[in-house]
């Protein structure tokens, strides 16, 4: 992906916060979209391709958490990075189990929020692959380098979070990953949320890949560590 060239839709109903993080973001070489309302974000995220969106919580019309919840039901998995003034970890954590990406808490700095957009992309776009290029365990079907997920024969779109947790739980079966190491691997930098963020990202992950996702399978819980995948 040609990260200086990705088009970046932003949307928010403060019209002066959308122009200072179109200026950033500009500047750093990235293609802007502007919405300012929940509906028109939806069109333009559905007919402008962005490759990724910088998503408000709260927005007129339709809320940002409608908007996520609409384009992850219609299977898109363009990255989303929810800017939310909500401060509360359960108000977070909610954008993230409708499968945004990450969030940013306002007021935040733009240049906290490109770094933010930097890595997302980057887990985005990452091509090198290290192992094998596909992994199988039971009736799950891991490919590397298409970035396809089947279960049971049957495609399983993941977000980009997702997929990264995935690959770095698959590739080392057996080995017990806490919280703050999944955080440093998955997210790429000082990931300012709670560990818990890595539990929700777990729970979507269970519910999309395990045969039952309440005694699963595939991820297993490390009581007073973290996860590990199951061993073959």
């Amino acid at each position: 992906m040609d990260m200086a060239r990705t088009r970046i839709l932003v949307v928010d109903d403060n019209r002066k916060t959308v122009d200072l993080v179109q200026a950033y973001l500009e500047k750093d070489g990235y293609r802007v979209l502007t919405a300012y309302d929940g509906l028109q974000a939806l069109e333009l995220a559905r007919q402008g391709r962005p490759g990724l969106i910088v998503l408000d919580l709260m927005l007129p019309g339709m809320d940002g958490l409608d908007v996520c919840r609409v384009l992850r039901g219609e299977g898109n998995k363009v990255p989303i990075i929810m800017l939310t003034a909500k401060t509360t970890e359960t108000d977070k954590l909610i954008g993230l189990d409708l499968g945004a990406d990450d969030y940013v808490t306002k007021p935040f700095s733009p240049r906290e929020l490109l770094a933010r957009v930097r890595a997302v992309l980057r887990r985005v776009g990452e091509e090198e692959v290290k192992g094998p290029s596909e992994v199988r365990f039971d009736d799950l079907v891991v490919d590397f380098v298409g970035h396809q997920v089947q279960v049971r024969g049957e495609p399983v779109h993941l977000t980009p979070t997702e997929f990264k947790l995935l690959e770095v739980l698959i590739r080392e079966p057996g080995r017990a990953f806490s919280r703050l190491e999944l955080l440093d691997r998955v997210f790429g930098y000082d990931f300012e949320g709670f560990e818990r963020t890595i539990d929700v990202h777990v729970m979507n992950l269970r519910r999309k890949i395990e045969p039952d996702h309440k005694n699963p399978a595939y991820i297993k819980t490390v009581y007073g560590v973290g996860y590990r995948f199951a061993e073959d």
